[in-house]
């Protein structure tokens, strides 16, 4: 599945000197490909939403059925709650953790991959990548972003979850920078000091906690963000 020629000395330098890198052709062609298929369309998303009345999720079944005035509305107020610096966001998500663990949607593909990304082969090959020895297991969620959908600034940090590194695995062909949906890092004096775009086929990783989000996707993108995204834990 993880692309075999991938320079991991040259990765791990970069993120130890930068506590960010973006891998780029992350998988194996085919096996990104099939990733891309499955999450375009076989997944049964659900809507993630902050807003002011906190975080929540719209099930699959209530959110398949809203039409586009409803859409617009439910994004409309999740973004003006975002006025005055609340954290918030809204995207569609599939948990995968708590979807394995339920023995929900038999057949997933990305059931195998929770399962691979928890291998002890995996696992050794974050390790070589991050050069930390103290990962031991790997969480994950599928994401979709459309327009209308984004996540305000944060730092991801959770002690308690014991979070070592935040990844995204991007699943997206021909992404365009004015599309947004970008992972941005946000500096202390609260600038952006850096972007990746969610390239075909790339790991953005970083070392948590990071103060970052993931700018509004325009109304004139012509295709989802698709990714897998979570953290490396400790």
């Amino acid at each position: 599945m993880i692309n075999n020629d991938l320079d991991l000395e040259h990765y791990r330098r970069q993120l130890a000197a930068h506590q960010r890198v973006q891998v780029r052709d992350y998988l194996q062609p085919d096996a990104a490909a099939r990733l891309e298929s499955c999450l375009a369309n076989e997944v049964p998303w659900t809507l993630a939403l902050r807003d002011g009345a906190g975080p929540r999720t719209i099930g699959h079944a209530e959110y398949a059925a809203f039409d586009a005035a409803t859409s617009a509305r439910v994004l409309a107020a999740t973004a003006d709650s975002a006025r005055g610096g609340g954290f918030r966001f809204a995207y569609d998500s599939y948990m995968m953790v708590t979807a394995y663990r339920e023995q929900r949607d038999p057949g997933l593909l990305l059931h195998g991959v929770l399962e691979f990304f928890n291998s002890p082969e995996h696992i050794a090959f974050v390790r070589a990548l991050t050069g930390d020895a103290r990962i031991r297991r790997i969480n994950a969620q599928a994401t979709r972003y459309r327009p209308g959908h984004f996540l305000r600034h944060h730092s991801d940090e959770d002690v308690d979850e014991g979070r070592l590194y935040a990844y995204v695995a991007n699943l997206s062909r021909d992404w365009q920078a004015d599309w947004g949906g970008l992972l941005q890092f946000i500096d202390d004096d609260g600038r952006v000091s850096d972007t990746y775009l969610p390239a075909w086929n790339t790991l953005s990783l970083f070392s948590v906690p990071a103060g970052h989000a993931v700018s509004m996707v325009a109304p004139w993108a012509d295709r989802d963000r698709l990714a897998i995204t979570g953290w490396f834990l400790a």
